[in-house]
């Protein structure tokens, strides 16, 4: 493994240590859940109720079987790093005090672990994968590659995903809450009336494969559209995108001395990221 699979790939370790470790090597408290907050960087935004009833009523049988990984925030406050379901679950049950594994970490530390996290235990749905995957990219400076190795998930997957922040946010929310699939979604990207057929999707429970047909007239368009260019460029316009983690498109001019690149944005949040790189 190389030293930047290695950078990545630290937070996930450290999180991932022995009950034996936790003894032995940590700092292990019994935390009072008010003490308690969670990380404003987590990628999981949506927590099923019924789970956490469900993992309540365990917890109230059974106790806490794993420490929650957390930080100190300020005196008295502790942030945490990796067991907030746990501990939404603790407050549903009634417990003042939960077990905590007091780890020092970085603020990019804390983003890269709770990404690896979430990713490999697949607590996220697809909108919050691809937002993962998206900020750790930006924060790592890393690329598809090195993601892949380290999460066991295909370049493509990856890519797949990220892709999804591409379409309109309402869309992202039909996502989100389980209205639309995954499948749906992905026939969405690109095509210019794609939250019309969304909203068309949902109303008329359409399957994948109508939706296919139905835009297909648009990916053919844009296929023909694509062939035309020189294979190598569009090679280079796709390494560039997985590096940056941005569509891009690059152009000759009739010479083919000179020529332009272009980064496309989906949001400001993204335009602010180009501009700080930029002005590095």
């Amino acid at each position: 493994m190389n030293q930047e699979n290695k950078k990545l790939g630290r937070g996930l370790s450290s999180l991932l240590t022995s009950n034996e470790n936790y003894i032995n090597n940590e700092k292990l408290k019994y935390l009072n859940t008010s003490s308690l907050i969670a990380n404003k960087e987590q990628p999981r935004k949506n927590f099923d109720k019924n789970e956490l009833k469900d993992l309540a009523v365990s917890i109230k049988a059974q106790g806490i079987l794993q420490p929650i990984i957390v930080r100190k925030k300020s005196e008295g406050i502790f942030e945490i790093i990796a067991g907030e379901r746990r501990w939404r679950a603790a407050q549903l049950a009634g417990l003042h005090e939960i077990p905590a594994l007091i780890k020092e970490m970085s603020d990019k530390e804390v983003v890269e672990a709770a990404l690896i996290e979430n990713i490999q235990r697949e607590n996220l749905n697809p909108v919050e994968e691809a937002k993962a995957y998206k900020l750790l990219l930006k924060s790592n400076e890393t690329n598809y590659e090195n993601i892949s190795k380290i999460i066991g998930k295909s370049r493509s997957h990856i890519s797949n995903i990220v892709r999804l922040l591409e379409l309109d946010e309402q869309i992202l929310k039909y996502i989100e809450n389980g209205m639309l699939s995954m499948g749906h979604a992905r026939t969405l990207i690109g095509v210019p009336n794609a939250l019309e057929i969304a909203k068309e999707i949902i109303n008329k429970k359409l399957s994948v494969r109508d939706v296919e047909r139905k835009t297909s007239k648009y990916k053919k368009k844009k296929s023909n559209v694509q062939s035309l260019k020189d294979p190598n460029i569009a090679d280079l316009e796709k390494e560039l995108s997985e590096k940056i983690g941005l569509k891009t498109s690059i152009h000759f001019n009739d010479q083919g001395s000179s020529g332009s690149i272009t980064l496309y944005y989906s949001d400001l949040d993204q335009l602010d990221e180009i501009m700080k790189r930029l002005k590095k």
